[in-house]
């Protein structure tokens, strides 16, 4: 039997990559269910009620997803830290990292309370839905401090090597979270029904549960290596300090994000509609490149940290290859399932065509994706903060007057969409895979030690 090329056999860090990012994606996948789970129940309540969730889900996930540092920024210290062999400063470090977290919570859950039927109406919804919205997300609030707390303890663990424990936690609570839903939302039996409500409240709940377990899983770890729960003033600061970077850089991918929606808007609503198809798709392939991107972020803290410049190279070129090798297998299948995917989300013909059309785009970037995705969680793990808001800041810098020129020169309708996802993908994406490439090429952020 033939041997396979030396590229192409598993190695022993294969394996790691693979057990770091296999339940890395599990756990990716199982979040998106609060919220469907949340859509199937409300659903039943009628149009307004559904659209309040619309609302509030978007404002609520938005929030959440601006503080995503709290999670990458931590798994990069305390991957250093124990790399270098002080596990005790490590979970300082991430003791530190949740207190910050706890604390950002408690802030905008509090700023968020008084501010929700204006985010909403701000947002176009009717008075009506407005109220949903608003009743939706004042339920919800409560477990805000906690959504922030789980990210920052998912980063401590990933930053240990372990992906597993932040696995089991996802699912229990997105499964705990359906019978929470159904019996808060429709009081079925001896319960009272309390509508939106009921389902906000729910998705606190579990919320609440789960950055529970996981502050109970750290805790425990702490007092096993002596080190004090209590927050460290200079730690919180130091964690909120190097999150800082990375909170510029998850702003300009939102941004990217929402001046290409509002561009489609500009194209018409059956490019509307077809967008807003086209990029839940994208996200959800997304999830695979994430999970590898968090692979690269605990293995590069952790061999900088341990002083192994060849190593960090080696995790490298490894995430790379295996990124464009799913970048390649996901493109793939996307465009040969595209004009099967289309008639799944819409039956008028129109979206079903600009869908198709689009995805065609957003097969053929997805290698360019990969390459990007995998780049910044190995720059991530090294710490290189600073450097990614600002390769984030190009990005928006070329990509915000192609969107411009899109939406003066192009058409309308399908082909206007397309030259959209063209300006994405080859305006955005491309500068951010020639700044991060141009970095990794270099020495500039391979800084080894527990400390950066």
């Amino acid at each position: 039997m033939p041997r396979l090329p030396p590229a192409l056999r598993l190695r022993p860090l294969d394996r790691e990559v693979a057990r770091l990012a296999v339940p890395a994606f599990a756990a990716l996948v199982a979040e998106p269910v609060f919220l469907l789970v949340d859509s199937a129940v409300v659903g039943s309540l009628g149009v307004v009620p559904l659209a309040g969730l619309g609302i509030a889900g978007t404002l609520l996930t938005t929030a959440v997803g601006v503080f995503v540092f709290l999670a990458y920024a931590t798994t990069a210290a305390v991957a250093r830290r124990l790399g270098a062999g002080d596990l005790p400063a490590a979970l300082r470090q991430g003791v530190d990292g949740m207190w910050l977290a706890l604390g950002l919570g408690v802030v905008v859950a509090a700023a968020a309370w008084p501010a929700a039927r204006p985010l909403a109406l701000g947002l176009g919804a009717s008075p009506e839905v407005a109220d949903a919205a608003t009743s939706y997300l004042r339920a919800s609030l409560p477990g805000l401090p906690a959504m922030l707390v789980v990210l920052a303890a998912t980063g401590v663990l990933r930053g240990l090597q372990d992906t597993r424990t932040p696995l089991v936690v996802a699912v229990t609570g997105a499964l705990a979270n359906i019978p929470l839903t159904v019996v808060l939302t429709l009081g079925p039996g001896p319960f009272p029904a309390l509508g939106i409500t009921g389902s906000g409240l729910a998705t606190s709940t579990a919320q609440l549960a789960m950055a529970s377990a996981l502050a109970v899983v750290v805790a425990r770890g702490a007092r096993r290596h002596g080190v004090g729960l209590r927050p460290g003033g200079a730690g919180v600061l130091r964690s909120g300090r190097d999150g800082v970077p990375l909170l510029v850089r998850t702003l300009t991918l939102r941004a990217a994000i929402l001046l290409t929606t509002g561009a489609a808007a500009r194209s018409g609503d059956t490019a509307l509609a077809a967008h807003q198809v086209v990029v839940t798709i994208w996200s959800a392939l997304a999830l695979g490149l994430d999970a590898l991107a968090i692979a690269g972020q605990a293995l590069t803290g952790k061999t900088l940290g341990a002083g192994d410049v060849a190593g960090t190279r080696d995790v490298l070129r490894r995430l790379v290859g295996w990124g464009v090798v799913l970048g390649l297998l996901s493109g793939g299948l996307v465009l040969v399932a595209r004009t099967h995917v289309a008639p799944l989300f819409s039956a008028d013909e129109g979206v079903r065509t600009a869908i198709a059309a689009a995805l065609v785009v957003v097969a053929l970037a997805q290698p360019l994706a990969s390459y990007v995705f995998v780049l910044d969680g190995v720059l991530i793990g090294a710490g290189d903060g600073r450097y990614l808001a600002a390769a984030g800041l190009a990005g928006l810098a070329v990509y915000a007057p192609l969107v411009v020129a899109v939406v003066v020169w192009a058409p309308t309708g399908t082909a206007g969409l397309v030259w959209l996802w063209v300006a994405f993908a080859g305006g955005f994406m491309a500068v951010r895979a020639l700044t991060l490439g141009l970095r990794a090429r270099r020495d500039a952020w391979v800084v080894v030690g527990a400390v950066r």
